[in-house]
């Protein structure tokens, strides 16, 4: 595995192609009404080894304070579930993650159930760790990353039921 200035170098360099902005959108729409038309049935999975899995998260509208609905990917790091604040790789912040900041508690539903929990950004070693995590599952992590003009937020999802301690 290449260190991060060799991959923030090659990133420079050729990029990795990406589909069109329209048919990531067109996807995320897609998936998102698979899950709705199947009752959660189809569309969410379990993260394997070198796998990422699907999770939807309710999060409060920071201007509405109605619930809000996406897809995302997600990985597990011990009891805590660990997600990007990507958009596809576009330049914009995705609006979860500027409601998330709002509003830090929501609901994820993964396949085995639904989960109340907290989010917040990493930082320090901790954002090194679990990048590199994901690094190990998309090694055109770096590549994708470069093309957005702030640093995409590595986002730790962490259930409430559990308290610090016990």
């Amino acid at each position: 595995m290449s260190g991060d200035g060799e991959a923030r170098a090659a990133a420079r360099g050729r990029h990795t192609r990406l589909p069109p902005r329209w048919v990531i959108v067109a996807f995320w729409h897609g998936h998102r009404a698979l899950l709705r038309a199947s009752g959660g049935r189809l569309g969410l999975w379990r993260p394997r080894p070198g796998r990422w899995g699907t999770l939807r998260l309710t999060t409060t509208g920071r201007r509405s304070g109605q619930p809000r609905q996406v897809v995302l990917g997600y990985f597990e790091d011990g009891s805590n579930l660990v997600t990007m604040a990507m958009n596809g790789w576009g330049p914009a912040e995705p609006a979860w993650w500027l409601n998330l900041q709002a509003h830090p508690d929501a609901v994820v539903q993964t396949r085995d159930g639904a989960r109340q929990v907290r989010g917040r950004r990493a930082s320090g070693e901790e954002r090194e760790r679990l990048w590199s995590r994901w690094a190990e599952i998309d090694v055109n992590l770096d590549d994708y990353a470069a093309r957005r003009p702030t640093e995409t937020a590595v986002v730790v999802l962490e259930p409430l039921d559990a308290e610090p301690g016990g």
